[in-house]
């Protein structure tokens, strides 16, 4: 028996397993030619990012655009910073926009698929088989440099090219086995680490799918492979998870790119071969100093919660998403208007190498677009969900009539044109509030010809006009032919071409009703408005905006 070996058995002596176990166990997967399997693995620490999301999506689109597998792994070995409910948070947010993983974490305690476990707390005996073999081969030792030392390390650095645990700063790594077994049976902590075979005269040249050709320096230091509680690092876990779960892709952020070096050579001591890694540059956002990253301390909309509670369709964040996704969404979606974003060829390649940018005012125009396409009945139906949540008052509004919300709702909506004027639920209770005498609020603010003089002789007249059993061609010819006896025109045109002759045009007529009845001046089919509206609250709307313009005279 080598040294090593001997040295593998005292360091991990229940260790019984071998990599060829865990092999056979996670076999290669039968897929399809060109499949991809890629997987999101994040940690239970805080909420879901707005850029999790992104990177999510682009990792199960990855899967899905070739056939393969797309699976959700946690990654839960700092336990020091995991929170309550983190993972909760996690898979519950992946959900609710869509992204469900074929393989993985399902929830709290529920996982599905043949690789698992896939949450890397439950795989400490695995990452310990694979560090043991790493041991017997004289690739990793166990290191028992103190905080203290390593500080003191640091310190005799600082002027270094390099900072790390490698060369003559390695104290430990030429150990013998006898001062080994003294260390530890004296109850000295160990970490282990790898016995790196970089050489500093040496680069290593990667093909980034999103970024291109990479050339940095091969990593020399003696990086810790196990934490002294046992536990692996990142670095070690994620080489040996992605191997066993047979991943081809890894998408993740590009602050992991000076690590690329490391985790090649992880793969290449371990034996694997190493995945393919795509680097998604960060999510950015205009600031008054220019760009900076979508921050989770300054900017609300870091947390896709913030969507769930503003009322954003999943809809919506999903086409805005792909819209920032790939530079060629925008182009396919005005081609191919009512397809399903499923059928989108998704490329990693048209992801922006220098970072995406996040803007509110244009995830709202496309929600308004998304939102538009709606039905009423499911508008009302993801409202009403939303409002039992987040706006009681709202929902009482619904529930005292459903039948007649959905009605309010579907105005101006099914036609060729739909209006745009919802981007989220949380828009809707101003959007409808002079639909009900509880939420109306009265302002007699006119715009255009219309004055307070002209105002005074369009409600009487129209109170005399108004009937709520006319069609909507009879109602519209009522006010035409209101113009003419208030000193007005029915023809806009001839309006522009003499307007010293008139007071007004017709459309000023329809705004003078409009404000009485809703407060605004643009709201949607006045007609509509009025019908739903009722006689009485039409008539008592009337009366009181009449007060109102007597007054002001």
């Amino acid at each position: 028996m080598s040294d090593y070996q001997k040295l593998a058995d005292f360091l991990f002596p229940n260790i019984t397993k071998t990599p060829e176990d865990y092999e056979n166990l996670y076999p290669q997967r039968t897929l399809p030619d060109g499949a991809r399997v890629s997987r999101f693995s994040p940690s239970p620490t805080g909420y879901l990012h707005f850029g999790g999301l992104y990177a999510a999506t682009a990792a199960k689109l990855n899967a899905v655009s070739t056939n393969g597998i797309f699976y959700l792994r946690i990654e839960d070995t700092d336990k020091k910073r995991e929170v309550a409910d983190g993972v909760f948070a996690i898979v519950d947010g992946l959900n609710y926009f869509g992204i469900t993983a074929d393989e993985g974490v399902c929830s709290e305690n529920e996982e599905k698929g043949n690789y698992g476990p896939y949450t890397q707390s439950k795989r400490v005996e695995i990452y310990q088989t694979f560090a043991k073999a790493l041991v017997a081969q004289g690739l990793a030792y166990p290191c028992f440099c103190s905080e203290t030392a390593l500080n003191e390390i640091r310190t005799a650095q600082e002027k270094e090219d390099i900072k790390g645990y490698y060369g003559k700063y390695a104290k430990c790594r030429n150990l013998s086995f006898e001062e080994i077994k003294t260390n530890i049976d004296n109850g000295m902590a160990w970490t282990l680490r790898l016995k790196s075979p970089g050489d500093t005269a040496k680069k290593i040249i990667f093909d980034d799918m999103i970024k291109g050709k990479i050339e940095m320096p091969e990593n020399v230091i003696d990086v810790v492979l196990l934490k002294a509680d046992g536990v692996p690092t990142y670095h070690f876990a994620h080489a040996v998870d992605d191997h066993l779960m047979r991943t081809t892709h890894v998408i993740r952020g590009d602050e992991w790119i000076a690590s690329v070096p490391l985790h090649i050579q992880l793969f290449k001591v371990l034996g694997f071969k190493p995945v393919k890694y795509a680097h998604i540059a960060p999510i950015m956002k205009e600031d008054e100093g220019g760009k900076r990253k979508l921050s989770k301390r300054k900017d609300p909309e870091a947390a896709v919660s913030y969507y769930v509670e503003q009322g954003f369709p999943k809809e919506s964040v999903s086409e805005y998403i792909f819209t920032i996704l790939n530079s060629n969404f925008e182009d396919w979606r005005r081609a191919n208007k009512d397809a399903d974003l499923s059928a989108f060829p998704f490329n990693l390649k048209k992801m922006s190498v220098s970072g995406a940018l996040f803007d509110m005012a244009k995830l709202c125009d496309v929600s308004k677009n998304v939102i538009s396409t709606m039905k009423a009945e499911k508008v009302f139906a993801l409202s009403y969900e939303w409002a039992k949540m987040y706006c009681p008052q709202l929902a009482e509004l619904y529930a005292k009539d459903t039948d007649r919300a959905t009605a309010i709702l579907n105005i101006d909506r099914e036609n060729k044109k739909p209006r745009k004027d919802i981007a989220k639920w949380s828009d809707i209770p101003d959007y409808i509030s002079y639909m009900y005498d509880d939420t109306f609020v009265p302002c007699y603010t006119l715009c255009g010809n219309a004055t307070p003089a002209l105002a005074v002789k369009v409600i009487e007249k129209y109170i005399d006009t108004v009937n709520l059993s006319d069609d909507k061609d009879t109602w519209f010819a009522r006010i035409k032919d209101m113009c003419e006896p208030l000193g007005c025109t029915a023809n806009v045109k001839e309006f522009k071409q003499n307007p010293e002759n008139f007071k007004g045009h017709v459309g000023d007529v329809s705004t003078i009703i409009r404000v009485a009845l809703t407060g605004r001046t643009n709201t949607p089919d006045l007609y509509s408005i009025t019908a739903l509206l009722g006689q009485e609250t039409v008539i008592a709307r009337l009366n009181a905006a009449l007060k109102h313009y007597k007054e002001e005279l």
